[in-house]
């Protein structure tokens, strides 16, 4: 599996390898005046409940991976509206239009992507808001298991594999650290 390491984390996993920098990103729905993440100021703003992007649009989010970068927070949400799991719910709510129930919703960068090609009448406004990295993720135990497993996908990244695949699945390098 992957998920992002944090210290926490790290207690019960192993992260033999980073792969995957994933960015959050402000979406509205395409009808919306906004263009910058400052413009969700005091707005209703959705995201998945217990996710990085939930933390961030409460000003909780506190990165504890290896590599982390500050975070700026570019809006305070005058709402934020978490939402159990699935992230098309979020989004659903955001297609109806411009306020109807939300202003905006934080997601990941792919899952924004992957529903404005599938129709979602929604556009990412401004750069992605921080970055977070996927790691392999492996019950602690094994060492002999862990370092084939780093080795083997730092080959990739050596080698270029992981960038096309990247590219090939996801549209864009995402296996370097922006």
């Amino acid at each position: 599996g992957q998920m992002t390491p944090t210290n926490d984390r790290a207690k019960k996993f192993a992260f033999p390898a980073m792969y995957f920098y994933e960015g959050e990103v402000a979406v509205v729905h395409k009808d919306s005046k906004a263009t910058k993440p400052s413009d969700l100021e005091g707005k209703i703003v959705g995201v998945r409940a217990g996710t990085l992007g939930d933390l961030y649009a409460n000003h909780k989010l506190t990165p504890a991976w290896i590599g982390a970068k500050p975070i700026q927070y570019q809006f305070t949400a005058g709402q934020v509206k978490a939402y159990p799991s699935a992230n098309s719910l979020t989004l659903d709510d955001l297609r109806l239009g411009d306020g109807v129930r939300l202003d905006g919703v934080i997601t990941e960068g792919t899952t924004a992507a992957a529903a404005i090609k599938s129709g979602y009448p929604l556009k990412v406004i401004g750069d992605p808001l921080f970055y977070a990295p996927g790691a392999v993720t492996i019950e602690r135990g094994d060492k002999e298991f862990i370092d084939k497993v780093a080795a083997a996908v730092k080959k990739m990244k050596d080698d270029g594999t992981l960038a096309k695949l990247s590219v090939k699945w996801f549209g864009g390098d995402f296996s370097v650290d922006k």
